[in-house]
């Protein structure tokens, strides 16, 4: 049954502007005046966080939202110290919109002696006081299993869909979705059913960590408009390396669609520099300014995904019908009319 309160959000330092996108698409679209929780969130001289609430939340439904991007450690301390006030303040129930999850690289021992950190900080949220989790495109959709509480993970891929169908729909018998590597191909896979394109793959072959000794492109991409898709784009070196085999291999142009920009380093730079037509990223972690100002970067919103499923939480309806895009495209009516 409905809540009779309204649901309460909440921003750390991670994402402001995702955070106040959320809140006036709940509000917009809703009836419903949805604002962010008046508080603050400060450091002491020696790094200490601290945070303080200025609104009751005795009894109410509160959503945090705080991806755990770079700095990771802050913003997932951040998080962590929220949960606890809001816990200590006898909220009813405590939900973390995590738009990126940090550390979800670290999901397995690949060698001796080193940790499974995505699962140390599921415990860590856990014993915050966290309920439920919301989160898109985690690295592994295995990291569900390390969580003992509800955990729904969005896919950026029907966004990415109304957004190619948009953007290429003059060429779409043209257009080829490519995995960037092998362990990729269940997402690259999804997104081609969904626009009903075929599918092609990069197999990387290293001779050692972070050196790529060869790539072979598997599948015809003669006169194809490629689309490379995958989560995290970091560094950007091997995506941009796909490319150049890419069209070695006869891709009419080559374009790119990641669910999180992380974008560190040297990244912007070399995309900027790269044969990439285009890179498409979503707002999951907030831009930084070279990002914003390069020519070949697009970011495309996920508040209207994360507001619609943060009201279907609130209110106990389903949440896996955002995965159709029947059900998005409504929610996306004015920026995509395909």
């Amino acid at each position: 049954m409905p809540n009779l309160t309204d649901p309460k959000l909440i921003s750390g330092n991670a994402n402001k502007p995702l955070a106040t996108a959320i809140a006036r698409r709940m509000s917009m679209h809703r009836g419903m005046n949805v604002g962010l929780v008046d508080g603050r969130v400060e450091r002491f001289n020696d790094g200490e966080i601290f945070v303080e609430m200025f609104e009751n939340v005795r009894g109410e439904d509160v959503f945090i939202i705080q991806p755990t991007s770079n700095p990771a450690n802050d913003n997932l301390m951040e998080l962590l110290i929220m949960a606890d006030a809001l816990r200590r303040s006898s909220a009813q129930r405590i939900t973390a919109v995590i738009p990126y999850f940090g550390y979800a690289r670290q999901d397995r021992r690949t060698k001796a002696r080193t940790p499974i950190t995505a699962k140390l900080v599921a415990n860590m949220l856990v014993e915050a006081g966290i309920e439920r989790i919301l989160t898109m495109d985690l690295h592994a959709a295995q990291i569900q299993g390390f969580f003992d509480i509800p955990v729904d993970n969005l896919y950026a891929s029907p966004i990415f869909a109304l957004d190619i169908m948009t953007n290429f729909k003059d060429q779409m018998e043209d257009v080829m979705i490519v995995s960037p590597d092998v362990g990729g191909v269940a997402r690259a896979r999804e997104l081609a059913k969904r626009i009903n394109a075929p599918l092609s793959i990069v197999d990387k072959r290293r001779e050692k960590p972070g050196e790529i000794a060869e790539m072979t492109i598997i599948g015809n991409v003669e006169g194809k408009s490629c689309i490379i898709v995958d989560d995290i784009c970091d560094t950007a070196g091997t995506l941009c390396k796909a490319a150049e085999v890419l069209l070695e291999n006869g891709a009419k142009e080559v374009h790119s669609y990641i669910s999180h920009g992380v974008l560190s380093g040297p990244a912007v730079e070399r995309v900027t520099n790269s044969v990439m037509k285009s890179l498409v990223i979503t707002d999951t972690i907030q831009a930084t300014e070279p990002v914003l100002n390069a020519p070949n970067i697009r970011i495309v919103p996920t508040a209207p995904m994360f507001a619609q499923a943060t009201l279907n939480i609130w209110n106990g309806t389903s949440v896996s019908s955002l995965f159709d895009m029947e059900t998005l495209g409504p929610i996306y009516e004015g920026l995509y009319n395909v």
